[in-house]
């Protein structure tokens, strides 16, 4: 257990302090010295010190202006006069970095050490004593430090502000594969809680306590210092009132006292682990909680062929479902096929092989309001569903830059038939995104011969034309306007792409550009029926337009006349009469025609 005291929080909470690095933060130095070696050492200020090596530290990081370093040391001035040491009664001091506790020179060199080194540092007057001098060091002397560097604890101000200061007792995870936990992770932490007196206030079990960063537990500080750890990291806070409960008492609970109102906290606090939660569809419609990490880099795509073993529940825990337990044969199934309910096929293809996850469903991405009968329940309308999953296998669908040339037109083509075949019966999404995939399949930077040509162009426009009608289906007109200009950049005279898109223009009110592209659709076909009658449909437009603009702008006149009529005048007359001097000389203010000029029209 860390001791506490208000001297102690007073250190950590200096108002003036700032942390100009980031824990962690590489010091860019010269090569590493060599035993017996003396380089000079440059300080903010322009002044510099000397520091020579005499013993190699055992690590490769080194402490941060902030931190809190143990050290060995003996001062001593050029003719080896000692004037102190902590040698003597072997007690290391520890101090703070960047306050000066021995001399400000000093812990620039202290920086720059590893655990372990010992180090001999020349530093000048003005970077030691100065003209004033100390006890035992002569005004305007040099000065030398032989340091060594028994260990360190690194010191963050988590919110910048002091609120939260965080000392790193142990590090967590090295390896880097798992950075600090968000705000939609479980959490499973250990902690106890005391005041500056000491008083264990609030105390978790040795199995620790588990729960959601954004629910939040026992008080402010805790989610927020926990936001910035690592997987296996031990910390001590020191958090200020607005951090922990502020003015008000916290009531006592399972036998701890309660906690003063203005208390400062001391957090020895551990993250044991942590559950990643993913928010596949970017809307907190379904979440994955990872359970097991799967295997490799690689996940499931859209396209591929998966093997799936899983329970579906509903909230209140009632099984509905299940596959590949009990002996049971898995699920297969190809994702982005809609063999499954949407938010466990986007679910899917997050996975790794051998992952284990539990979804949870909203009902938008579920059965949404349909009651759908399964083979253990029935599943009501507008249920959350929440599925526990382990990815078997999978065989992800080759990308594009994964397969030849010839391949690469058999796919676009299939997946042309495949949107085409979705159009017919109504799923426009799914075949706007077939489209899409097959037009990715013949870019044109694709490794295409002149043989190729023709046939890639024509399977680009055709897949543009059919997503510009997915996208009209679907109300998505500028999605539309834009398959079809693809088109028209490079066949300009293709009727269908004009004719598609003063569709789109029209349903935008872009009656002008509608117009554009219908009469250049009959200049290259002037018997095109389809077109004429939406030429016609246009002409009806514009003049239900022209009739709204006039019935406009007859409401803007009748009103500008209405207030430059005798009558409002004569009323206005009235009314100035009864105004205030003051009153009177602001409106004069008002007419300076500096500050008079109207806004101008919107075009």
């Amino acid at each position: 257990m860390v001791e506490f005291s208000l001297a102690t929080a007073a250190n950590f909470i200096d108002e003036n302090d700032e942390f100009d690095e980031e824990p962690g933060e590489v010091i860019e130095s010269a090569p590493p010295l060599k035993v017996g070696e003396e380089r000079e050492i440059r300080c903010s200020n322009a002044t510099s010190l000397k520091k020579k090596l005499l013993k190699c530290g055992d690590d490769w990081e080194s402490p941060e202006l902030g931190d809190e370093v143990t050290v060995h040391y003996v001062g001593s001035l050029l003719d080896g006069t000692k004037f102190a040491s902590t040698r003597g009664d072997d007690q290391p001091l520890t101090f703070k970095l960047g306050q000066g506790k021995l001399v400000t020179g000093l812990d620039h060199g202290i920086i720059t050490m590893r655990k372990g080194e010992k180090a001999l540092f020349t530093l000048p007057p003005e970077l030691a004593f100065g003209a004033t001098g100390s006890d035992g060091v002569p005004p305007n002397a040099a000065t030398l430090f032989e340091v060594e560097l028994i260990s360190w604890i690194t010191v963050v101000d988590v919110c910048k502000d002091g609120g939260i200061i965080k000392r790193i007792m142990e590090k967590g995870d090295l390896t880097g594969i798992t950075g600090p936990p968000g705000d939609l992770d479980e959490v499973l932490v250990r902690y106890t809680a005391m005041t500056f007196d000491g008083a264990i206030v609030s105390k978790t079990a040795e199995e620790g306590v588990e729960f959601y960063i954004k629910d939040g537990h026992f008080c402010k500080a805790l989610p927020k210092a926990i936001k910035t750890m690592k997987r296996g990291e031990r910390v001590n806070l020191i958090v200020q009132p607005q951090y922990a409960f502020g003015d008000r008492d916290k009531d006592s609970t399972s036998g701890f006292p309660l906690v003063p109102p203005d208390s400062v906290l001391s957090i020895d606090l551990e993250l044991v682990s942590f559950k990643p939660v993913i928010d596949v569809t970017g809307n907190l419609g379904v979440l994955k909680k990872i359970l097991k990490e799967g295997e490799g880099a690689h996940t499931a795509n859209e396209g591929a062929a998966v093997s799936i073993r899983y329970s579906g529940l509903l909230e209140d825990g009632t099984l509905f479902e299940k596959k590949g337990l009990d002996g049971g044969k898995p699920l297969e199934f190809t994702t982005d096929e809609e063999q499954v309910v949407s938010g466990l096929d986007r679910a899917v293809t997050t996975m790794k092989k051998g992952e284990l996850a539990i979804v949870t469903v909203k009902p938008d991405y579920g059965f949404g309001s349909d009651e759908v009968k399964c083979d253990f329940a029935t599943v009501p309308p507008f249920s959350t569903i929440v599925f526990e999953v382990e990815m078997l296998d999978f065989k992800r669908e080759k990308a594009p830059w994964e397969i030849s040339s010839h391949e690469r037109i058999e796919v676009a083509s299939r997946k042309k038939e495949e949107g085409n075949a979705l159009f017919k019966i109504g799923k426009y999404q799914r075949a706007l995104k077939r489209y899409d995939k097959a037009v990715d399949f013949v870019s044109e930077d694709g490794p295409f011969g002149d043989d190729d040509q023709n046939m890639i162009k024509s399977l680009r426009v055709s897949c543009w034309l059919n997503g510009a009608a997915c996208c009209l289906k679907l109300d998505d007109f500028e999605g539309a306007i834009k398959q079809c200009s693809m088109v028209l950049s490079i066949e300009w005279s293709n009727v269908k792409a004009l004719y598609r898109r003063a569709q789109a223009y029209m349903k935008t009110n872009d009656l002008h550009l509608a117009e554009l592209d219908i009469k250049r659709s009959l200049e290259i076909d002037p018997q095109n029926r389809e077109v004429k009658l939406m030429q016609k449909n246009l002409k009806q437009l514009q003049v239900e337009s022209n009739k709204r603009d006039a019935n406009l702008y007859t409401t803007m006149f009748a009103r500008m006349l209405n207030e430059n009529s005798p009558a409002t005048k004569r009323l206005k007359a009235g009314t100035n009469e009864d105004k205030t001097e003051d009153d009177i000389m602001a409106m004069e203010v008002d007419k300076d025609p500096v500050n008079s000029n109207p806004t101008p029209p919107r075009e």
